[in-house]
């Protein structure tokens, strides 16, 4: 019973981390984090680009959640364990799938070609706006129609 409390609150802030970077995507990525973000926008001309910095930020905070819990590993230490996972996730998904930084695999089924659909409609767009689909693993309906 021990293990199902900290299960759930790896999945409840795995979920919240979608949310919380839609937003942060939306609102500040394309607004006053432009700068930063929009060297995901444009022609990569090395392995890194500025964007990463996000990565970074969100990595510190989940590796200093489990750092100051890690004697008690209450609710700080899991939540760092979920944004961690969401991390990993994040890293295979768009880098690995979407972005192909590595050419390690191909996922061909109607949910990955949608989302790899949407992400190109996002990057469409080399300017902070017109944009749309910020998400990473949910998207509108519209680009799971007729996928193979």
């Amino acid at each position: 019973m021990a293990i199902i409390l900290p299960i759930i609150i790896i999945i409840l802030t795995t979920i919240a981390m979608e949310i919380i970077s839609w937003a942060m995507h939306k609102y500040l990525f394309h607004g006053p984090l432009w700068f930063i973000h929009k060297t995901h926008h444009q022609e990569r001309h090395g392995f890194f680009e500025l964007n990463d910095v996000f990565s970074l930020f969100f990595g510190l905070i989940a590796v200093g959640l489990m750092w100051f819990d890690r004697e008690t590993r209450n609710y700080p230490f899991w939540i760092g364990a979920g944004i961690s996972v969401y991390g990993i996730i994040y890293f295979i998904f768009h880098d690995w799938f979407i972005h192909n930084r590595f050419k390690a695999f191909r996922l061909n089924n109607r949910y990955f070609s949608g989302i790899k659909r949407a992400h190109k409609i996002h990057h469409k767009s080399t300017q902070k706006n017109p944009s749309e689909e910020f998400g990473l693993l949910v998207a509108s309906k519209k680009y799971f129609k007729n996928t193979k």
